[in-house]
């Protein structure tokens, strides 16, 4: 098994993740400067959180347009899996990876604080190890990470369960006073149709450690780990 951290110019997440898989998940791991691709030998991808090219024009729009792209659609296309943190989620979104767009906080200033998070489906390779409805604990770090979609509508990828997260209270209320970011519908984890890419906000690499206050996050690596073990 062999995962890729992908590295852009402005990436700031990248070793973390790579810490993850390699230190506490004890999975093999590259970090891959995006110029030299992405070989078909990595079982997953993980695109990082950062500021690629420094959010010029918008966040992720012109990584998503790098070659290492094409590699990475081949990748989605054989089924395996990529996870987007934060500015890889900008990433995948602007890549049509996955519906909808992350775009300016409707405060338009940058969150940085932990946030509560609602699992809303167990039914895909990330999140699998979790419970449905469970309350985990994340950070956030961003000023573009609100949540739109028209087609389909956030209501649709709820029953279609596209949505693997949703900000929430300590006891899981799903309301207004919970978003951190205005995202429609609290939504801040989104699937594909197929399941094997997800894109989300929050850092599951910034907790996988009690000692950061919350490992929470290290179960979507896990998860990862556990599907690719059982499907190959």
């Amino acid at each position: 098994m062999k995962f890729a951290v992908v590295q852009f110019g402005g990436s700031n997440c990248d070793r973390d993740a790579a810490y993850v898989l390699s230190e506490l998940c004890g999975v093999d791991t590259d970090l891959v400067w995006y110029k030299d691709g992405i070989s078909p030998s990595y079982d997953a991808v993980i695109l990082p959180g950062g500021f690629s090219y420094g959010d010029y024009l918008r966040a992720g729009a012109i990584a998503a347009r790098t070659q290492v792209m094409d590699d990475i659609r081949r990748h989605v296309k054989e089924g395996k899996l990529l996870l987007g943190i934060c500015n890889g989620a900008q990433i995948c979104a602007e890549s049509g990876f996955v519906p909808g767009v992350f775009t300016i906080n409707a405060y338009p200033k940058f969150v940085c604080r932990p946030v509560y998070l609602k699992v809303e489906t167990t039914d895909s390779p990330f999140t699998s190890l979790y419970r449905e409805g469970e309350i985990i604990q994340l950070p956030v770090a961003h000023k573009e990470g609100r949540y739109v979609t028209s087609d389909p509508l956030p209501s649709e990828l709820l029953r279609n369960k596209c949505v693997a997260f949703r900000f929430c209270s300590p006891d899981g209320q799903v309301d207004p006073e919970w978003n951190p970011n205005g995202a429609a519908l609290n939504i801040t984890g989104v699937l594909n149709e197929q399941r094997n890419v997800l894109a989300m906000m929050p850092h599951p690499e910034r907790a996988s450690e009690k000692v950061l206050g919350s490992d929470d996050g290290k179960r979507i690596f896990e998860s990862m780990i556990s599907y690719i073990e059982q499907h190959g």
